[in-house]
């Protein structure tokens, strides 16, 4: 019998034993948890440490830079994961991409510790970037792998995964934050190197007891003579990649500017060139072809969903240390902490959200009606920030209620798109692109993000209710015609709910 055969009847004995769900949700639950930990704990205070003076332990970077650096970084974490992807449905499986790339995480981690250069800042970056896209398209594949095809517990568990990833994202800032604000940046990056060596742990010491063979088998390997083909195709890449940087940097050819040109025709290149591959293979059976199909239209909503709600860690950080009143009922709030709202929301939603779900069973809105929802959540997300420079201007500082309140309206939106994106996404994969078609949903938050760098720049105060109108009205209005077509794009979904 195969692996994969066997990997399949593994999936579908219905164990009962975390929440009712199966025992490896337990240990991709945890490993997910201190990952996100450490990664939200970085990004809390990572846009204050790029502009912040260096005699407040900054790196100094005036503000437009450092935003859109936020953003490029967000979106190469995410486009990173084209080749986690690749590397476990061709080489070596989900489960050890997982846990190499935890490893390359924690040392990225490590290396924003160490006090250093601008040098040291971009290493830890590439280390991280290429670490999270190991990890975290392939953790989700793996859950995806202990549910069988039919089980009605599928939505559900990633619900509660959803949740995982948010108790670390919750916490982090709190510690991590409130470390690195107040006392040391570098002491902060620390901690958060120290949660993904946890994340190491619990992954390593449960997995065989816990997950079985899932996450071992390799989707579609590379047979002796395309791993040879294939590795030398990457040494000689990587050759005429660094021999490009070193002529192109000192003629001033590839600048910032340019780069983020670059990152912007890239965030939207590869996923449109991976719907086309997967399309066009002949390992696509008719309904897979169909599932893609319908898939298109989900992930640009997607698109649009993120570019607002990773606007959290870079523009409403922003606003939140420069735009509010940070002393409130006698205290003084760090401006890092307010990343731990939408995670702290999610929490308390979540279950809510999975308990509707299973709940209405075959009453729910279909996928394509919960995407539009979570379109129109985050367009008024947006118009409800703009809401304070309307009443008050821009000159004065704004109450934190109102940065709660959107904060906590696209968590509404968030929790009707992102988990059941996740679960949409291994339901409509083909078969030979499982962990691929994974790291091509991750690849529509890196879309969004190679947007956002572009429009960043146009965020100041004078502007600051135009940016948000013009961007929350443009969500609204997709929201509508998403939800107008939805039974056409269900109807392309064969089956698929």
């Amino acid at each position: 019998m195969s692996d994969f055969n066997k990997q399949k009847i593994v999936a579908s004995v219905p164990q009962r034993g975390f929440f009712g769900h199966p025992k490896g949700l337990f240990t991709l639950f945890f490993t997910e948890f201190w990952e996100r930990f450490s990664y939200y704990g970085m990004r809390a205070i990572l846009v204050y440490y790029m502009y912040y003076e260096v005699s407040k332990g900054g790196l100094g970077l005036d503000e437009p830079t450092a935003l859109a650096i936020m953003s490029i970084y967000g979106s190469l974490v995410y486009m990173s994961g084209i080749i986690g992807g690749w590397l476990a449905d061709r080489i070596f499986g989900t489960s050890k991409a997982v846990f190499y790339g935890g490893i390359l995480i924690m040392l990225g981690h490590i290396v924003l510790a160490i006090p250093g250069s601008l040098a040291m800042f971009f290493t830890s970056m590439v280390l991280i970037v290429i670490g999270t896209g190991l990890l975290k398209p392939n953790v989700s594949s793996v859950v995806g792998d202990i549910y069988s095809e039919g089980d009605h517990r599928r939505d559900a568990g990633f619900s509660i995964f959803y949740m995982g990833i948010n108790l670390g994202g919750f916490l982090a800032p709190l510690i991590v934050g409130e470390v690195g604000m107040k006392h040391d940046f570098h002491l902060g990056f620390a901690i958060a190197a120290v949660g993904m060596f946890v994340g190491l742990l619990v992954f390593l010491f449960t997995k065989k007891k816990n997950l079985g063979l899932a996450g071992t088998y390799v989707a579609n390997p590379l047979s002796p003579a395309e791993k040879k083909k294939v590795y030398s195709i990457i040494g000689i890449g990587l050759v005429v990649i660094a021999i490009l940087v070193a002529i192109t940097i000192p003629m001033g050819i590839l600048t910032f500017d340019s780069f983020i040109t670059l990152i912007g025709i890239l965030g939207i290149g590869i996923p449109t060139a991976y719907f086309i591959v997967m399309y066009r293979s002949p390992k696509t059976t008719a309904v897979e072809r169909s599932r893609i199909i319908a898939y298109i239209p989900l992930f640009i909503a997607s698109v649009m969903f993120w570019a607002i709600q990773e606007q959290g860690s870079t523009i409403l950080a922003n606003y939140a240390d420069k735009r509010t009143q940070l002393e409130f009922a006698g205290f003084e709030i760090s401006p890092a902490l307010f990343q731990s709202l939408n995670p702290m929301f999610i929490i308390i939603l979540a279950p809510v959200f999975a308990w509707v779900w299973v709940k209405l069973g075959d009453r729910q809105p279909s996928v394509p009606k919960k995407f539009s929802l979570g379109l129109l959540f985050a367009g008024i997300s947006f118009l409800v920030i703009l809401l304070p420079a309307y009443f008050g201007g821009t000159d004065s500082l704004v109450n934190p209620l109102w940065l709660v309140l959107s904060y906590f309206i696209v968590v509404l939106g968030e929790l009707c798109l992102s988990p059941v994106g996740l679960s949409a996404t291994t339901k409509l994969a083909p078969a030979a692109f499982s962990a691929q078609t994974m790291s091509l949903w991750f690849l529509s938050n890196a879309a969004a993000q190679a947007i956002n760098a572009q429009i960043v720049k146009f965020y100041t105060p004078e502007t600051e209710m135009m940016y948000f109108g013009i961007i929350g009205g443009a969500s609204i209005v997709l929201s509508i015609i998403l939800f107008a077509l939805s039974p056409k794009i269900q109807s392309f979904m064969k089956g698929v709910r």
